[in-house]
């Protein structure tokens, strides 16, 4: 690595509060620890605690921090509380004026000679860069969307010189993105969270607003991702923005540490052992994640769908946000009637935690059911599982698209006003990645893209790539 292996950082990493966002940080935390790294993870002791362990020789906790597992030689991973949600707190308050902790955990660290080298931060910290700033101290945006998703939205220039207002204009490929299949746009029914971003919210200032002031004042932006997942896409990044748009790999955890064999309290789960009966890939994983704006009749049609193609199914179950239950309200009766009866014999609903890493690598899963949020597909695809997919919320739909143009899934039709599917729609997406002669095209590719997303080599060099990053545009004169 040359001036990378010479040069030691001192390195802040601040995600956003979001376990989704978190995990990422820290994978990326471990990795640049590491390599000699000095690392500092900024976030609530309580979201620390939930998060997995780090190996212990990356681990070491200073005194008068609350710290769980920390990572990084020298000064290790310092977790400061309320300090670290300061800003987040700020984006969501409006971000009308800097919150007074993150301005202090950065001037205690100048004023005690520990001045980072940089600050990696997420989406929503907005003012980060400028408190950064006045403390000599460059900032990088770590991204763990899909990339091709930031392209799509585009910078600020290229929506000066091409606006788009009305949701017709997000059913397209952007006249910015001449190299996007023409499938990769939104739908109708998806279309309406594009145009809210580009619009003021309550704090008078828009979502993109607030991206666009992150990526300018930050000196090159960090993605979960590879070329391999993207093709093309980083350089396209590169140009539109006009700094670097650098991948880091796909930061999944080292799978040689026993994952699938355990569950949080060291005891083979009960899902697990579930799946020890069925044949190899017989099984197909449901999860819709956290954040799915499911209704009673999406749950009413996706059951249905299940039962209606035949094939065996383990459903990680979670009550839809906003859906009103009675509380105690358990899968049963948010289901069809009479369901988990006819169903037990091949079926399983799983109200409780699972272990979803074990389950995916688990050999009776043959093909996962996904939401397509960006870190779930990419478990998805590092252990070659085609996807049926049902997007929701946000950049899933892009995802989607672009997975689907990848070979290695289909998506569940949907009524292109409303969003709205049925039970037909779900079982023919699951039958024909289970059950038809198609569903083999589909093992194939994604069997091909587990084998380079798997490349250990390969992600390192990407790592290592973003480290020599680090140490060229550390200094003003390289910006």
């Amino acid at each position: 690595m040359g001036e990378a292996t010479a040069t030691k950082l001192d390195v802040v990493l601040f995600p956003c509060l979001a376990i989704g966002h978190l995990i990422p940080y820290l994978e990326l935390a471990m990795r640049l620890a590491a390599r000699g790294h000095a690392v500092t993870f900024l976030s609530m002791p309580r979201n620390v605690a939930r998060l997995p362990p780090v190996p212990p020789h990356l681990a070491r906790a200073p005194r008068g921090a609350a710290a769980a597992g920390g990572g990084g030689p020298a000064r290790g991973r310092r977790v400061h509380g309320r300090r670290a949600a300061a800003d987040e707190r700020d984006y969501q308050e409006g971000g009308r004026r800097p919150r007074p902790s993150f301005t202090a955990f950065l001037a205690d660290a100048v004023t005690g000679g520990r001045r980072p080298d940089w600050i990696v931060h997420d989406f929503c910290h907005r003012s980060v860069p400028r408190i950064a700033g006045e403390h000599g101290v460059p900032c990088a945006a770590f991204l763990i969307v899909q990339a091709t998703t930031i392209a799509f939205l585009g910078p600020r220039w290229a929506h000066a010189a091409h606006p788009r207002t009305a949701h017709e204009d997000f059913t397209v490929a952007p006249k910015w993105c001449p190299s996007l299949p023409p499938a990769v746009a939104y739908r109708r029914h998806e279309a309406d969270w594009a145009v809210g971003a580009f619009q003021p919210n309550a704090s008078g200032v828009s979502d993109m607003d607030r991206t666009w002031e992150i990526n300018e004042r930050t000196r090159f932006t960090i993605y979960r991702n590879c070329e391999e997942m993207e093709p093309g896409v980083f350089t396209l990044l590169t140009d539109l923005f006009r700094k670097p748009a650098i991948p880091a790999g796909v930061l999944f955890p080292d799978l040689a540490d026993g994952a699938g064999n355990s569950s949080r309290s060291g005891v083979r789960s009960e899902v697990l052992r579930w799946l020890d009966s069925p044949p190899p890939k017989s099984v197909i994983y449901v999860a819709l994640g956290s954040e799915a704006a499911l209704t009673a009749s999406n749950l009413n049609e996706l059951a249905l769908g299940l039962e209606l193609a035949g094939v065996r199914f383990l459903w990680a179950f979670r009550k839809p946000t906003g859906m009103s239950a009675a509380p105690g309200t358990d899968a049963g009766e948010l289901l069809p009637a009479g369901f988990e009866h006819r169903t037990r014999g091949h079926g399983l609903v799983w109200s409780g935690w699972v272990p979803q890493v074990a389950v995916l690598v688990h050999g009776a899963v043959g093909a996962f059911l996904t939401h397509c949020g960006w870190g779930s597909t990419i478990e998805g695809l590092v252990f070659g599982h085609p996807l049926v997919m049902l997007p929701f919320v946000v950049d899933q739909g892009l995802i989607a698209r672009t997975m689907a143009e990848r070979g290695v899934g289909v998506e569940v039709a949907r009524h292109d006003g409303d969003g709205s599917f049925g039970r037909d729609g779900v079982t023919a997406a699951v039958r024909r990645v289970m059950v038809e002669e198609e569903g083999k095209v589909f093992a194939s590719n994604a069997e091909k893209l587990k084998e380079v997303l798997r490349d250990q080599r390969r992600q390192d060099q990407y790592m290592d790539e973003l480290v020599r990053c680090l140490v060229r545009y550390k200094d003003d004169s390289c910006c």
